[in-house]
């Protein structure tokens, strides 16, 4: 779809300037095209990544005064100025970004505001560096192979090359392995680092490549200009690219394309209403974010204009990648051991003293009453919460308080109480999320996600949405992205809740299975008819302390069990 709406749009822009373009047409037209490249790199970090940063129209500016002041007060000439406009934003960016990234929300948006209103004052109290307020003028025009690029139609024609190389560029990293993790990571951070994906590498990396490509578009607007001042660092450029994102459609470059046209060109075909025109501009621009709150290339998708365009070009669905075997590593023959494991929240004592082990080859049950601990247990396992006492030795290393996603790649895995499918993904798609970190591609990780939706027999919903699936399918997909990676360890919460008793002996039947295959379960779980037959051995819980680890079999009998959670007449 994207890319059919990029190819009409050229074909429109192209027509335009060729045969209807007036020379101030022309220039709106290039303007357009800087701010569609300044956008791109902010669908990246916001449309993919979730990022609210504010600094994008500093990397702007910076990107422009780096041009300006080498290009009118050292005469360099294009061929250094722009990649360095580039490369000086990105300098700026990575220390920034390991600064601030680690904040959440609009602390994180407060934070990147703060960088560009600092930048602001540098520009216009440095005088003998940036001209102060007055700004630079006789920025020179850019020059190819000695060759003096013209306003008009060469430097309109100059722009839109970079803007389709850029776009390019832009969907193929939102189409592979960067822009599918980042889309994890702004659906579900938690379930993102428990997949194995590094949170702060991927905003980082996100926060760079967005700097990147705003430095690019701030080095062709000045020689657009062929002027640099304050005005390229204020709030206004920031303002202007976010909303071309959201009414263009939030992480898409076509609708980064789409917003900057309509919002450049929108307030020159409503000049002639006069004083007006900003009232009649800025309602459409309301409507467009109600009537199309996805964007409008959002809208697009959602009219079926793609099944029209699909019988026009020839286009077909992406079909999953398919493999007879799977493509993977076996099993390890490891385990997880827990010894004296503590974790208070405020004056609650969630779990206090734990220990157990967990065998290669072993399903053991974790059962207690509501509040217990179990849950916190499965977070400190995992990596989502950080123990204040005790040891966790993975595979025999000791792991002790480890980051989520490197506790995943060590090859452990968890499922969450509730399924933790993102919304609006395909089940192929969300399910091959969990090889992103360790296959070379996306593609590989398609067929590896293929081949566990086969071994789970869900294989026929591969070109599903996770919208809508039902109880026992989404608990099927949700195993199938742990099972994918192959762990040693699985870790499971309540994975047979709401399921039919068919349901859950086909589930039954499969961790067997997967415990035959040599892996270490931990299986939280309220339904003793269903664990019982299935553990090895049972822990219980109470009030964050254990109070019985044995067999399965001796469970009923435990009087403390039956006190605190199975009942009297249990033992009895």
């Amino acid at each position: 779809m994207e890319r059919v709406v990029l190819g009409i749009g050229a074909a429109a822009l192209l027509v335009y300037a060729l045969a209807f373009a007036s020379p101030y047409g022309l220039r709106v037209l290039t303007v357009a095209g800087v701010y569609a490249l300044a956008t791109f790199g902010f669908q990246i970090v916001f449309g993919l990544g979730g990022a609210l940063s504010l600094a994008q129209g500093a990397f702007f500016g910076v990107g422009a005064y780096v041009t300006g002041i080498l290009g009118s007060r050292y005469g360099l000439g294009f061929e250094a100025t722009f990649p360095l406009s580039m490369l000086v934003p990105l300098l700026l960016a990575l220390p920034v970004g390991l600064a601030v990234l680690r904040l959440e929300s609009h602390y994180f948006a407060l934070a990147t505001l703060g960088i560009a209103q600092v930048l602001h004052l540098l520009a216009v109290n440095l005088p003998d560096l940036t001209g102060g307020s007055n700004g630079l003028a006789g920025v020179p025009p850019v020059m190819l192979f000695g060759w003096a690029v013209p306003r008009g139609l060469p430097m309109a024609g100059l722009v839109w090359a970079l803007v389709a190389l850029g776009g390019l560029i832009g969907w193929r990293l939102a189409r592979g392995r960067l822009g599918r993790s980042l889309t994890m990571l702004r659906d579900d951070p938690l379930a993102a680092a428990t997949l194995g994906l590094d949170v702060g590498r991927l905003r980082l990396a996100a926060f760079g490549i967005s700097a990147l490509f705003a430095g690019a578009a701030g080095a062709l607007a000045v020689h657009t200009q062929r002027v640099v001042s304050p005005e390229v660092l204020e709030f206004p450029v920031m303002v202007s690219i976010l909303t071309i994102a959201i009414v263009g459609g939030r992480g898409r470059m076509a609708g980064a394309v789409l917003g900057a046209v309509l919002l450049l060109h929108l307030p020159e075909w409503f000049r002639f209403l006069e004083r007006g025109y900003l009232v009649v501009y800025g309602a459409a621009l309301l409507a467009t974010v109600v009537l199309a709150p996805d964007g409008l290339t959002g809208l697009l998708d959602r009219i079926a204009v793609h099944r029209i365009a699909a019988r026009l070009f020839g286009r077909r669905p992406h079909a999953p990648v398919a493999t007879k075997e799977p493509p993977l590593p076996p099993v390890r023959p490891e385990g997880l051991v827990v010894e004296d494991l503590r974790k208070s929240f405020g004056g609650v004592r969630a779990v206090d003293g734990v220990s157990l082990d967990l065998r290669p080859g072993v399903i053991t049950g974790l059962i207690g009453p509501n509040g217990s601990g179990k849950s916190t247990v499965i977070n400190l396992l995992s990596g989502l919460e950080r123990p204040e006492g005790g040891r966790v030795l993975l595979g025999g290393r000791e792991v002790t308080g480890a980051r989520a996603d490197r506790l995943a790649r060590a090859g452990l895995a968890r499922s969450f109480q509730a399924a933790a499918l993102p919304d609006r993904t395909g089940v192929l798609e969300a399910v091959a999320a969990a090889r992103l970190a360790v296959d070379p591609d996306a593609a590989t990780a398609e067929a590896h996600a293929r081949w566990a939706l086969d071994r789970l027999g869900v294989g026929g919903l591969a070109g599903q949405c996770c919208d809508g699936l039902p109880a026992a399918l989404r608990r099927r997909v949700e195993l199938a992205r742990a099972l994918v990676r192959r762990p040693a360890v699985l870790l499971l919460d309540e994975p047979a809740a709401g399921l039919t008793d068919g349901e859950k002996a086909e589930l039954a039947a499969l961790l067997r299975d997967l415990a035959g295959e040599g892996m270490a379960i931990l299986l939280v779980e309220h339904d003793m008819g269903f664990l019982l037959p299935l553990a090895g051995r049972v822990l219980c819980l109470d009030r964050g302390r254990m109070i019985y680890d044995g067999p399965a079999e001796g469970v009923r009998r435990n009087s403390a069990v039956a006190e605190a959670y199975l009942g009297r007449g249990a033992a009895a």
